[in-house]
């Protein structure tokens, strides 16, 4: 008995001096031929891109949790079961009621539903009624010499607007403001109760309105909102004596404001709309530790493994007029699979650990984060003891030996640790200090926890349906995993508990040219709320130098009702470095103003 004591002790030993060598050489050793298993079949088109909430992310994620059950991990979600449920909006339909009634001198014509009008995905449902302002393309910058609204008062109107934008010129460019969003938000700022769209017959020869869409945006534009055709347009301009044709070939070619009440015309409309909500899940499993003193502490190693389904407008797709498999095999089924191939060698040695391991195979990041953001709200274990975040996102296509890393200075130490197990220079490192970024690690940075991810960057079939098995680097991938699990088997055995850093904000540097401007907050996509919910604040910040604190939600943003993230990007859009606004925000069932100094974004 004693000798089997000592020699577990000798093992022990040999795991925390020589951790990679002992692992390899014990039990299922990471492969790439393995990779490579996993990945072809989550991109498979059998699963149709793994977008949240369909048959292919289902599939997807039963196959994780087979994975987890047959590595022996413990189950740990709903009921269980490896399975962490929760609902969200997946898209939006019409309701009840959708009516468009024109008043016009001499008659009143009630307008068909998908044949002359639809409301746009991110109206209000509610009714209006009144008259109607035309304005143009909805755009109001006068450094660019453009306001439409200059010199027409639109409170409590309708606006009609030309959709896009007119073309641009040297030193004059407008296609920042050809989103419907901004148009939204413009009209609402300056006081329009409803916004009517047309396309104009330089934008397209077709008349077709536009689809109703979910733009998986938290918040609707505070307003109601709706699309009419060319003709249905040009029943409201024919008192006016001209037509969407004349009035855009005008503009295109002035770019000047021609804005005008339409006089003895009036709308009236009735808008209905109805979230659809499915469930989706994260996939969950643990490997508890064995030290009485660490075995509390959670170790969370994480990748989404949803995609954008088939594409599509507003799949988020870069070919959005192709439908097709939108495979996503380095996004992220090869971060899935390193998800995988770490809980399986982990597992062949789970009387080794110290700290407790938990795996989560993160669902939603495509839309914003939902998975990850659900679970650091949700979480299964206290954040308070969740010691470090491994997130691994788009990890299979290493180029010229090139590794990025991000959250170096997320805790003291990291970035010693993310150089000691490279000294054979089998990596290019770039590392990056900031724990935030477009991932999953950045929720949980949010919430106080070191993290790492993981990143080998963009390539050409980046969000397109030629992100395919096939063109992923699986011995580059196997190096990456060997080089995270030896990261992580000095994270697990170390005594003492990592420490939270508060990474500064990047400052720009005395003379930098970007104009654009910053305020330091995280946005939170896990909630649906009125107004923009930040996660947290970047230390050093105009937001956290206010006080502004992560589950803070924006309310105001100077003279601008903010009702979503598309409200206060346009307003902070609009300002400029070294601007003082006053911020109303509420904390919790507190409603709060803090004055914020903006600073130029890096």
């Amino acid at each position: 008995m004693t000798k089997v004591v000592h020699l577990k002790a000798l093992v022990l030993l040999a795991l925390l001096v020589l951790p990679q060598i002992v692992l390899s050489q014990s039990g299922p050793a990471i492969t790439a031929a393995e990779i490579q298993k996993h990945v072809k079949y989550l991109a498979s088109d059998q699963l149709e891109g793994r977008k949240t909430g369909t048959k292919g992310g289902e599939a997807a994620a039963r196959y994780i949790a087979n994975e987890f059950k047959s590595y022996g991990l413990k189950p740990v979600g709903d009921q269980g079961t490896y399975f962490q449920k929760f609902e969200f909006v997946s898209g939006i339909e019409l309701g009840d009621v959708n009516t468009l009634t024109l008043a016009l001198p001499g008659k009143t014509t009630n307008l068909e539903l998908n044949k002359d009008f639809r409301p746009l995905g991110f109206s209000t449902s509610e009714a209006y009624e009144g008259s109607v302002v035309f304005v143009g393309y909805g755009i109001s910058d006068t450094a660019k010499k453009l306001d439409d609204y200059a010199g027409v008062d639109v409170s409590g109107m309708a606006v009609l607007v030309l959709r896009n934008a007119p073309p641009s010129e040297m030193g004059r460019d407008f296609s920042q403001y050809a989103s419907l969003r901004y148009k939204a938000s413009k009209a609402k700022e300056k006081g329009a109760r409803a916004l009517i769209v047309v396309t104009g017959p330089e934008d397209s020869d077709s008349d077709d309105l536009i689809r109703l869409t979910y733009d998986n945006s938290s918040g609707n534009a505070g307003l109601p909102a709706l699309n009419v055709t060319r003709k249905t347009a040009d029943q409201l301009l024919a008192s006016a004596g001209v037509t969407v044709k004349d009035l855009q070939k005008k503009l295109n070619e002035s770019k000047q404001s021609n804005s005008f009440l339409l006089k003895e015309v009036t709308v009236g409309a009735k808008i209905s709309l109805k979230e659809v909500r499915q469930t989706t899940m994260n996939v969950v499993g643990l490997l508890e530790g064995e030290d009485e003193s660490l075995k509390n502490q959670i170790m969370v190693f994480g990748a989404h493994y949803d995609h954008l389904g088939m594409g599509g407008e507003g799949s988020g797709s870069l070919r959005p007029d192709t439908s097709a498999v939108h495979h996503g095999a380095d996004d992220n089924a090869s971060g899935t699979a390193g998800v995988l191939e770490l809980a399986q060698a982990f597992a062949s040695n789970k009387n080794l650990l110290k700290r407790s391991m938990l795996f989560i195979a993160f669902t939603g990041e495509e839309l914003g984060v939902l998975g990850s953001a659900y679970y650091v709200n949700h979480p299964i274990f206290p954040l308070e003891g969740t010691v470090a975040m491994l997130n691994m996102d788009m990890i299979g296509r290493m180029n010229n030996k090139t590794l990025i890393v991000y959250g170096i200075g997320t805790s003291p130490g990291f970035e010693t640790l993310a150089t000691k197990y490279n000294k054979d220079s089998t990596f290019v490192l770039k590392l990056n200090k900031d724990g935030y970024g477009p991932s999953d690690h950045a929720s949980f940075y949010a919430k106080r926890v070191p993290v790492f991810n993981f990143f080998t960057d963009i390539h050409s079939d980046y969000h397109r349906p030629s992100d395919t098995y096939d063109r992923l680097n699986y011995p580059g991938e196997e190096k990456i995993l060997h080089y995270i699990e030896s990261i992580a088997i000095e994270l697990n055995a170390t005594a003492d508990k990592p420490q939270y850093v508060a990474v500064e904000m990047p400052r720009q540097p005395a003379g930098g040219r970007s104009t654009r401007v910053t305020m330091g907050t995280i946005p939170d996509f896990g909630e649906q709320v009125q107004g923009f919910k930040i996660s947290g604040v970047r230390e050093g910040g105009p937001a956290a130098k206010a006080g502004l604190l992560g589950g803070d939600i924006i309310i105001k943003f100077g003279k601008i009702e903010i009702k979503n993230l598309y409200d206060f990007n346009y307003a902070l859009g609009e300002r400029k470095p070294g601007d003082e606004v006053d911020v109303v925000f509420k904390r919790g069932n507190e409603t709060k103003t803090a004055k914020v100094t903006l600073q130029r974004r890096n």
